[in-house]
This record gives structure tokens, C-alpha cells and sequence, in this order.
């Protein structure tokens, strides 16, 4: 049991730390090198890797979506959706594709010319199921060693870990003050019915001997 158990929060934290990781804002520092718009076949289970800003996205199986492609300092490339997120989930209420769209096409250097850009975007990048981050947000920086704070991340974790922190120590103190009581009268009473029936069992072997004594 103690390896069920263990396997079942470990799966618990791991689904929470991946939705975390998709969902959570994350900044890449990066060269802008193009932008592109190119119609994308949504997949039956993909589709929950592509935007949903409005219903009619929903029934759509296919449609035009931009990109922007960067190139990290260590000369990685990079690829990111432009897609608005509308009112669905993650909460983004981006709405300004174009204006980024435009931003990213006036960001363009050259590798003998860089200007080094924050790229802040969500979701994650799978080359064989074609899933691209999107881009959500663009900001010049210093250079290619710029540190980018991620404040926002740093207290909505803070608060989902209060948040559990405080959940468990008023289960701890319910399961004190209720739950353990009530499991140790079950057992005391378990124990008390098994010493009834041993001792009645006692009397009635003794019973038995003393007829076996009478013959």
C-alpha cells in the first residue's frame, strides 16, 4: 500500500506541475528572424494545444495562424504561434494578435545586427505533434544575458502553496480531533470484542475438559 500510495501523489504532482508548466508564463531571449502565416490542420486531441477565442473556433478543422520565428543566443531556433486567447483558458485575455503580429515583423535583425527581444509566450513545443507556444507578449532587452524576473510566477506559486499549506493543516487538525477518536474507538472496540470472545471461548474448553475428566 505504501507504494500505491506513493504512486498516486506522485501522479498527482505531476499532472499539477505540468499544468503549471504549460500554463504559467514563461520568457525566452531571442533574435526575431521571421514571421509567417501558414493554415494548420486541427487534430481530434491537438486541438487542446490550439486557441479557442470565440465558439466558432470550436467547429473549425482547420485555419490560418501566424508564427514568428527566433533564434536564441546559443543559436537554437525558435517557434511561436500568434494566436489571441480570447476569454478561454489559460487567462491571457490576449486580444492583440495583429499588434504583435507587427511588433514581431519590426523586431527583425540580422545575426551580424542582433536586437535581442523577450519573448513571453505559454505552452509547450512538440516538433512530431506540430504544437507550438504562444506567443503572448514582446519586449526589447538590453542584450542576450537580460535576467527577466518572473514575478507573476513567483506569487501565484507562493499562493497554490499557501493555499495547500493551509489545506492540509486543517485536515490534520479535523483528522486529529474527529477522524483518529473515532478510528481508535473502532479498535479499542474491536479489541474488546476479540477479549470477550476469547475469554468465552476459554470458558467453554474449559467446560469441554472438565466432561473429558468426568469420563
Amino acid at each position: 500500500m505504501v507504494y500505491v500510495k506513493w504512486a498516486f501523489w506522485g501522479t498527482v504532482w505531476l499532472i499539477v506541475g505540468a499544468f503549471f508548466h504549460y500554463t504559467l508564463p514563461q520568457h525566452d531571449i531571442v533574435r526575431i528572424v521571421n514571421t509567417y502565416e501558414e493554415r494548420q490542420e486541427l487534430g481530434d486531441w491537438t486541438r487542446i494545444f490550439w486557441s479557442t477565442p470565440d465558439d466558432q473556433s470550436t467547429a473549425l478543422i482547420n485555419r490560418d495562424v501566424q508564427f514568428i520565428q527566433a533564434v536564441t543566443p546559443e543559436g537554437k531556433a525558435k517557434v511561436y504561434r500568434n494566436e489571441d486567447t480570447g476569454w478561454h483558458w489559460p487567462p491571457y485575455f490576449k486580444f492583440d494578435t495583429a499588434n504583435l503580429y507587427t511588433e514581431a515583423n519590426d523586431a527583425k535583425s540580422t545575426k551580424d545586427n542582433p536586437e535581442w527581444y523577450s519573448v513571453t509566450h505559454y505552452g509547450w513545443r512538440n516538433e512530431y505533434w506540430s504544437v507550438f507556444p504562444n506567443a503572448v507578449g514582446l519586449k526589447r532587452v538590453d542584450g542576450p544575458d537580460a535576467t527577466i524576473i518572473p514575478w507573476l510566477n513567483i506569487i501565484i506559486l507562493t499562493l497554490f502553496f499557501a493555499l495547500i499549506w493551509a489545506i492540509w493543516v486543517r485536515w490534520r487538525r479535523f483528522r486529529a480531533k474527529r477522524i483518529d477518536p473515532m478510528l481508535e474507538g473502532i479498535e479499542d472496540s474491536w479489541d474488546d470484542s476479540m477479549d470477550t470472545l476469547a475469554e468465552k471461548r476459554g470458558r467453554v474448553r474449559r467446560w469441554l475438559d472438565s466432561w473429558k475428566s468426568k469420563k
